[in-house]
């Protein structure tokens, strides 16, 4: 077979501050695309604007590989917007999402491919477990439950879009036009039978995550508020909940009060504590009601996901 007739796979990276974990990345990737030789290849970078060594050690592979491309951001555009950008920038016939910290492991690219064949569009790594700390690997666990519960569609649990693409999701998604995705759940959106294949998450062992709980807070909410309208309908329904509560309750204290008009005497301490509690829900939905807002509001701006300051290899054709 010649290389015009292989099928081209694009794998896309997204990093920041990966000085550490790049180049064993690249080394450990090129071991599997070595045992793959029937299919052409070509590995996506898209750095975050990186303030380290990364983009000059990519440079150095690039420069002697061909096949590996650079897209460097004007700055940093976050976990959300980059990784999406990449994938749209791909140009195979099936696209694998795969971070640079190394807790995708890269030999799976094997087994995802080996299903795409079979006629799956989309396959993803599962983690049933993580060397991650007990504590994190359950509040993750309990989030995509939550997550799972509240969606409006079929959520994969224990995804971190960690998987294999084909080229008509990706296609799918750059109709979507989504300004701040939320790429689990845009996969899901688009539908077609998934296969899951498992793996242990191993532990990061170099360099720092990235993530805090800012950018966990923020992707909790953001899949929640894109897939799921049951927080606000639970706002309606409490507050009809509460102010039946609070009927009944002022009816009791005005019997008690005629039956036992001497002895009976209401005190200020249910009135301070009804207004504490009444106003700590009230304040929790406006703050949904605000995620709400915020996403119409980003929605509407229509920013784009990425601006980029610099391509490497993009002229050349995958061999």
């Amino acid at each position: 077979m010649n290389c015009e007739g292989k099928k081209l796979i694009s794998i896309v990276t997204p990093c920041y501050n990966e000085e550490d974990n790049v180049a064993e990345l690249y080394r450990q990737v090129q071991e599997v695309l070595a045992s793959l030789p029937e299919y052409r290849f070509e590995h996506i970078f898209i750095d975050n604007a990186s303030k380290d060594r990364t983009v000059a050690i990519l440079k150095e592979i690039a420069a002697t590989d061909r096949n590996v491309k650079i897209i460097v951001n004007s700055r940093n555009f976050g976990h959300l917007r980059s990784p999406v950008h990449g994938i749209l920038q791909a140009s195979g016939d099936a696209v694998i999402l795969l971070v640079a910290d190394l807790q995708d492991p890269p030999p799976m690219i094997r087994a995802f491919v080996r299903k795409w064949e079979e006629g799956f569009k989309v396959v993803l790594g599962v983690k049933t477990n993580s060397e991650e700390t007990p504590a994190m690997f359950m509040i993750r666990k309990m989030y995509y439950n939550l997550i799972g519960r509240l969606s409006d569609i079929e959520l994969t649990k224990n995804n971190t879009g960690f998987g294999l693409y084909d080229r008509c999701i990706v296609e799918s998604l750059r109709r979507i036009d989504d300004p701040y995705p939320y790429f689990r759940g845009m996969v899901s959106e688009i539908g077609f039978e998934k296969a899951t294949i498992e793996y242990l998450q191993p532990v990061r062992k170099r360099g720092i995550t990235k993530n805090n709980f800012y950018t966990l807070y923020d992707t909790a909410m953001l899949g929640i508020t894109n897939h799921s309208r049951v927080p606000l309908r639970m706002a309606t329904m409490i507050g009809f909940a509460m102010s039946a509560l609070s009927l009944l309750v002022s009816i009791g204290y005005l019997a008690a009060k005629m039956i036992f008009w001497e002895r009976f005497s209401a005190g200020m301490a249910p009135v301070v504590i009804g207004l504490f509690f009444f106003s700590s829900v009230q304040l929790f939905f406006i703050g949904i009601l605000g995620e709400y807002i915020g996403l119409i509001y980003t929605q509407v701006q229509k920013r784009p996901l990425v601006i980029e300051q610099e391509r490497v290899n993009f002229d050349v054709k995958q061999g």
